[in-house]
């Protein structure tokens, strides 16, 4: 969430940042929403002040013995007046929430203006693997070594899913272990999260409203207005809704493993079969929540951190700088981590780096005092450990071998048990 008044100081600078992010929003009308709803509250205090005091007055009046007809028209027309000015009010402030509360975040300076088209890649680790023989996709590889049965998954949930068998379950544990133990060396808390969250962890990630349709609803006859998770980023920003951290708390890192559920699923399309888009997948993500001056420090540790993890799995990938309409809703600063697959001759992201500075911050509630008593909202800032969906496909492309064999990169050996699946 954005600081009205801020907006209103500043309203090129706004005009500015969403015109990068290509959200089109007309911020005249959104401040002339605010300046009538404030107008509405003021005259609704001004006419309780003003029947309390005539409130007052009839008692006073009526214990002398006094007329007061008169005195209790004006008061009932004061209560209907104050009743029609709530209800104005209500109105506009429906409308003015409608568009304040859908309104993205910021972007930080640098930001390149429009959507994918204008992303720059700022590095590459390692060469693009080559082969000597004729490679095979991860989808038949799965198939062939029997890591991944989706046949089954399809006959039992449907399109969009699969199921880790054999090796390729251990493979995932793998992966999944590997980088647990990565965070807890560097520090960071492990939580084990609920999977089913409250609207308002929607709404304080900046997922929600905008996004809604896009996650799982539970049926409102059971648990009205909560949603499968679709990742843990949602729960972990929402940890310290309507707290106030001292500043030397400061600070709180964290990271956690779930599934993550989705409505969007792969399709028919050669780029997109497989594992690449799911309804269910696993993840491991970290989030920070600091002072606005270690925002910087926190954000270089997190982009070391996940660009480490993906190094020590020896995967080829780019670091790309996202143009602002890539962003997602709630962020002001998104780097992602794309891995090579092969077979697609193109790069997916395994990883989004972001800060969403004090957005987050402002729709939880989530602030801290400093050491000179006064208050400000958090910074948060999160990144995805990986996503094993991207990362386990690129493992079996890029380490397959002419056989049909796959190389277990050394890191995830002690996790597997087996320097090769065959």
């Amino acid at each position: 969430m954005l600081d009205i008044k801020d907006i209103k100081n500043r309203k090129d600078y706004y005009n500015a940042c969403f015109k990068k992010r290509e959200y089109d929003v007309d911020l005249d009308e959104l401040i002339t929403l605010y300046d009538k709803m404030n107008a509405l509250k003021q005259e609704q205090e001004m006419m309780l002040a003003k029947k309390n005091k005539g409130a007052k007055e009839f008692e006073k009046l009526k214990r002398n013995g006094e007329n007061v007809e008169k005195l209790q028209l004006e008061l009932r027309q004061n209560t209907q007046k104050i009743a029609e000015l709530a209800e104005k009010y209500n109105e506009i402030k429906a409308e003015y929430e409608k568009i304040f509360f859908a309104l993205p975040n910021i972007v930080v300076d640098g930001t390149p203006a429009g959507g994918k088209e204008n992303n720059i890649v700022l590095k590459e680790f390692k060469k693009k693997p080559t082969f000597n023989f004729k490679p095979k996709s991860h989808i038949e590889l799965c198939k062939d070594l029997n890591l991944i049965d989706y046949d089954r998954a399809i006959k039992i949930a449907g399109e969009g899913n699969w199921i880790y068998t054999g090796l390729g379950a251990r493979l995932e544990w793998a992966i999944l272990n590997f980088c647990i133990n990565e965070h807890l060396a560097d520090g960071f808390e492990f939580k084990l999260l609920p999977h089913i969250l409250k609207y308002d962890c929607g709404f304080g990630a900046g997922q929600f409203p905008k996004f809604a349709n896009e996650d799982f609803f539970i049926d409102k006859r059971f648990l009205p207005n909560n949603f499968l998770l679709p990742t843990a980023e949602t729960a972990l920003v929402n940890l310290h809704r309507g707290e106030v951290l001292k500043e030397e708390e400061l600070p709180k890192k964290y990271f956690a493993y779930t599934p993550c559920f989705r409505i969007e699923a792969g399709s028919n399309r050669p780029d997109e079969r497989g594992m690449i888009r799911g309804h269910q997948f696993n993840k491991v993500e970290m989030v920070e929540f600091v002072t606005p001056e270690d925002n910087e420090r926190a954000w270089n540790e997190l982009l070391g951190k996940t660009e480490r993890i993906v190094q020590k799995l020896g995967l080829h990938y780019r670091l790309v700088q996202l143009a602002g309409a890539d962003y997602a809703h709630g962020m002001a600063k998104t780097w992602d981590i794309e891995i090579y697959i092969p077979s697609m001759d193109r790069y997916t992201e395994v990883s989004s780096i972001s800060t969403a500075l004090n957005y987050q911050g402002r729709r939880t509630n989530t602030r801290f005092i400093r050491a000179d008593g006064t208050k400000d909202f958090v910074y948060t800032l999160n990144a995805s450990g990986i996503a094993t969906s991207r990362i386990f496909p690129a493992i079996l492309e890029q380490y397959q071998n002419a056989d049909g064999s796959v190389t277990v990169p050394d890191v995830l050996v002690p996790y597997l048990g087996v320097k090769v699946l065959k």
